[in-house]
């Protein structure tokens, strides 16, 4: 019988619990001893750990101030360094280690352990708004791996095209669907002021930051009286201002969203529309494929790719009027919005469900650790 491959999935600042827990549950049901090391989530209890171990002390067991505040930034940078170290050394019990994030790049290229086949998912591809020398250290931690994973066809023409990477070392494999929150136990009812609501809704979840197009998805919304907007995520900009511009029929909902709240978003939903200035991929489009959702896309990133199985439809990115104009015929066609939530179940169970993920990521393993 051959051994298990040895896995150690490494995200030192939990920057994706879903993810990270729904691909190591994936690897272990196919036969991967995986151990997560990880970070505590600042903001709600992480998924629940089915078939393999977490280490949710491996990094920053000290958190000074708030999420998100600069004290606690601070506190992580302070203890960075020997996290790492230290992780080094328990890599040794691993055949592959594939980290997930690694987001000080300039030191993070000479704390990686030794010795050791390593992988990187690339879940943001290239930095949006790159500060001095953050593009020279991100190339030259690309180059220290290994293997690198990209979620999109997209991504890996950047990587190769934009870095100069060698295209042997750069690997799709596909972002899964987050069907565990289709399954979760004491799911939660919506607030009684959203369970009021009569007429359709039309959904934008997750972080509000600038380029997801908050803005354009404001100003499209304009003359649409049939019906309602819901914005709902965590606030990483300036709220004022967008509130203050919003046509009626909006609805805000600013705060964190946690697991057993998620789904009666997203089962009331009738479209969801994420209208990106850019992106390589969206953990909010593969919860929305987990629900099957119709979707409306910006045509940015690896969005096509997910566009091209049928669940969505794509409108050009930055442009309000393109946006009004593919929301209200859609808005107008329950027929057309079924059929594009039943390509979304499809993809779901199909080429982005966590088993074909995880048995591509192991094809991977075996690769570069032929004898583990």
């Amino acid at each position: 019988m051959m051994a298990a491959v040895r896995v150690h999935v490494v995200d030192p600042s939990a920057f994706t619990p879903p993810y990270d827990h729904a691909l190591c549950a994936a690897l272990a049901r196919a036969g991967v001893a995986v151990e997560l090391f990880t970070s505590r989530f600042a903001y709600a209890a992480p998924p629940s750990a089915d078939g393999f171990v977490v280490h949710d002390d491996a990094f920053y067991r000290w958190a000074a101030g708030a999420p998100g505040s600069r004290a606690r930034r601070g506190a992580k940078l302070v203890q960075h360094v020997p996290d790492m170290l230290r992780y080094a050394r328990a890599a040794r019990g691993a055949d592959v280690v594939h980290f997930q994030w690694l987001t000080v790049q300039p030191l993070d290229v000479h704390l990686l352990p030794r010795r050791r086949p390593l992988v990187l998912t690339a879940h943001d591809v290239l930095p949006r708004e790159p500060r001095a020398g953050q593009l020279g250290a991100q190339r030259r931690l690309y180059e220290r791996v290994d293997a690198l994973v990209v979620h999109s066809e997209h991504g890996r023409e950047r990587l190769v095209g934009e870095l100069g990477l060698d295209p042997a070392k750069v690997h799709v494999i596909r972002h899964g669907a987050f069907d565990h929150l289709t399954r979760l136990a004491g799911e939660q009812p919506l607030p009684p002021e959203l369970a009021a609501v009569t007429k359709p809704v039309v959904l934008c979840f997750g972080l509000l930051r600038p380029y997801k197009g908050i803005d354009v998805l404001l100003e499209a919304w304009r003359g649409i009286d049939d019906a309602e907007l819901w914005i709902v995520g965590m606030p990483r900009m300036p709220l004022a201002p967008l509130q203050a511009a919003a046509p009626p029929g909006v609805r805000f909902v600013p705060r964190f969203v946690a697991d057993g709240e998620l789904p009666a978003y997203f089962r009331r939903a009738g479209l969801v529309v994420l209208p990106y200035r850019e992106i390589d991929q969206s953990g909010v489009l593969f919860t929305a494929l987990a629900f099957g959702r119709a979707l409306l896309l910006s045509d940015v990133g690896g969005f096509p790719e997910v566009a091209a199985t049928g669940a969505a439809e794509l409108v050009a990115a930055g442009d309000p009027a393109a946006l009004h104009a593919a929301l209200t015929p859609l808005l107008g066609d329950p027929a057309r919005r079924a059929a594009l939530a039943a390509a979304a179940a499809r993809a779901a169970a199909g080429p982005y469900a966590w088993d074909a993920v995880a048995a591509r990521t192991l094809e991977l393993y075996r690769v570069l650790a032929p004898g583990a």
